[in-house]
């Protein structure tokens, strides 16, 4: 199964580089950085879900806080079954639901986000209606590090601990990257663990990209005994795929186009013919 899913992987991000090179716009490299950790949870069966039930009341929710890597989320959704993939040809297209930015209007999005920090509030709401309400799903989101530069994340961190929502996973897409540069050069986040550590959550580093390690972490999230949330660092590669924009801050919320894409959709195909 592992093998299968890293492989679904590489198909996924695939599609995320020609549906943004056709709608010439979307956060390509922000996308490609986080598809292993989405194909885990949707396609790896660690999240409870229903694809031809979206609104399942007993459905564990997930909320992409790094709203602009909407074209995984939508791609992801769609290759799962909530919608045709072939209505992916209206991303970014004008009258479409498909936005550049995510939007609920798609079946299978509980949110529609963009701004920085914004989910991460929502989804301890969402958890903490949960506990009132003693329902047993969970509230997964995932966080760009560059957002945990808001201090709306470290007030709901804060709002989690306090509440011991330990029916809320984070995962922070840990790819070091901001727009302009390097999260390390603006200011830096690490040591990661211990700020999250100190903010009363429980912390696991892991490698963002090992779909091994991804199903074994992700797998014991529900038989935890800790009464604290808890936060998943997850390393990861901005731009994972397409070796001209690795470690590259300028290509963020770009689509490469003319002789820019055909060199990116060559290196795709070839790092996915190595794996």
């Amino acid at each position: 199964m592992k093998k299968s899913l890293k492989k679904k992987a590489w198909d996924i991000r695939k599609h995320i580089l020609n549906m943004c090179i056709k709608a010439e716009t979307g956060h390509v490299t922000s996308s490609m950085s986080c598809v292993d950790i989405l194909v885990a949870l949707y396609q790896g069966e660690m999240m409870r879900h229903d694809p031809k039930n979206p609104g399942w009341a007993e459905r564990d929710r997930f909320i992409l806080s790094k709203g602009q890597a909407s074209p995984a989320l939508y791609t992801v959704l769609a290759d799962c079954g909530y919608f045709p993939m072939k209505d992916l040809d209206k991303f970014a297209q004008k009258g479409g639901q498909f936005g550049v930015h995510l939007q609920n209007s798609v079946p299978g999005v509980e949110i529609t986000c963009g701004s920085l920090g914004q989910g991460f509030g929502f989804a301890a709401g969402v958890a903490l209606a949960a506990r009132m309400n003693r329902e047993l799903f969970l509230t997964f989101t995932l966080l760009g590090d560059g957002e945990c530069y808001e201090g709306s994340i470290w007030e709901t961190a804060m709002f989690a601990s306090h509440n011991r929502l330990n029916n809320l996973v984070a995962i922070v897409d840990r790819n070091y990257l901001c727009v302009t540069d390097f999260t390390e050069n603006i200011v830096s986040l690490e040591p990661m663990e211990d700020r999250w550590n100190s903010f009363g959550w429980d912390v696991e580093r892991i490698d963002g990209h090992s779909m091994e390690i991804l199903l074994d972490v992700l797998g014991q999230v529900r038989s935890r005994k800790s009464t604290r949330p808890l936060v998943i660092i997850a390393d990861t590669i901005k731009g994972e795929g397409v070796e001209s924009f690795c470690y590259q801050p300028v290509c963020h919320g770009i689509a490469p186009k003319g002789d820019d894409a055909k060199k990116a959709l060559a290196e795709l195909e070839r790092r996915c013919s190595y794996e």
